[in-house]
């Protein structure tokens, strides 16, 4: 049994086979395991069990995965819980869309429980390395706070789902400069998942939908920097 990490996953498929294999590959890296075979009873589990990863599968009946993530990433107390999806579908659409709703990182079947876990560890691992660096970044009216994933605005506090939060954060201890598609992917995502170039744009569109337009400048045929002027 290897050492306990403390993280709870929850792991939601249609396929019972596929979610007894992740869960004993979960509960012997250590990991408290919950599973649910359908997006809505997902949620339910979710809110409840309050998970720090969820393993979740596109196509299922009832709800597929793609609005089940829509929907949680809708929790403000989920909106720093890591998803990943696990599907057989490989087109780019799906990716797009997953990546649309707010997904992490997408994992291609079948699954290869020794990569999975290779890749979860390795999540978990940056994430603990980022909040060991926890402060606040202030520019005028704007408080940015890492420690609780929250943007404060005058009286207004905005909870940001966690890679549209890193993206301005990272942005804003950089202010004014420009940060081609490529550097923000390696910076926030990370070299070890694969994501298209279109997913920083998706981003900065949601996060300038929440904060507004002025903070996040778009410098043509280049990238993108925060206006701190």
């Amino acid at each position: 049994m290897g050492s306990k990490p403390s993280q709870r996953v929850l792991v939601v498929d249609d396929e019972e086979s596929i979610l007894e294999l992740l869960k004993y590959n979960l509960e012997k890296q250590g990991y408290e395991v919950k599973t649910a075979l359908d997006g809505e009873k997902a949620i339910g589990i979710a809110r409840k069990f309050q998970p720090d990863l969820i393993l979740l599968d596109i196509m299922m009946p009832k709800q597929d995965g793609v609005e089940t993530c829509r929907q949680i990433r809708e929790i403000p107390e989920l909106a720093q819980t890591f998803i990943i999806f696990l599907t057989a579908r490989s087109e780019e659409y799906s990716e797009v869309a997953a990546f649309d709703v707010g997904a992490d990182d997408y994992i291609t079947k079948p699954i290869k429980p020794r990569a999975l876990m290779s890749r979860i560890n390795a999540l978990f691992r940056r994430d603990k390395k980022k909040k060991s660096v926890s402060n606040q970044i202030s520019f005028g009216d704007m408080v940015i706070d890492r420690s609780s994933y929250t943007i404060r605005m005058k009286d207004e506090e905005i909870t940001l789902p966690k890679k549209e939060f890193e993206l301005l954060y990272f942005l804003a201890q950089n202010p004014n400069k420009v940060f081609g598609r490529d550097e923000l992917l390696q910076n926030i995502w990370g070299s070890d998942v694969y994501v298209l170039a279109r997913t920083v744009d998706v981003h900065v569109r949601k996060v300038r939908e929440k904060i507004g337009d002025e903070y996040i400048k778009t410098v043509k045929g280049v990238g993108y920097k925060f206006n701190a002027a």
